[in-house]
């Protein structure tokens, strides 16, 4: 029998990779975002997004940007296909984390 420990610490495993592959998806679509789309890497503070004095409300405009699939107006294939793939892993990081969080509780 699988004890409850074990499998919470395979689901941490798997939520902490996923959350990794959903970091390095963003970092390198905002040095993508540098030559796409100019404009909106200076609305979301691209230089500083990672720093520790990184504007909030500039990070919730790239996350708004990507929920209302506004992207998808753009002309390169290579930023929009970067946006769908840290959209989707930010959408399966959410809901691993959720995952975890509520089984942390049950077990």
């Amino acid at each position: 029998m699988i004890s409850g420990d074990t499998i919470l610490l395979a689901l941490l495993l798997v939520t902490c990779i996923n959350m990794a592959r959903y970091l390095t998806a963003l970092r390198s679509l905002i040095y993508i975002m540098r030559e796409a789309h100019p404009l909106l890497y200076q609305q979301v503070d691209g230089g500083g997004f990672f720093t520790t004095h990184g504007n909030m409300t500039k990070q919730v405009r790239l996350y708004s940007y990507l929920k209302t699939k506004e992207y998808h107006h753009h002309h390169d294939p290579v930023f929009t296909g970067k946006c769908d793939r840290v959209r989707e892993l930010f959408i399966l990081s959410a809901g691993l984390l959720s995952v975890t969080l509520l089984m942390a509780f049950f077990v």
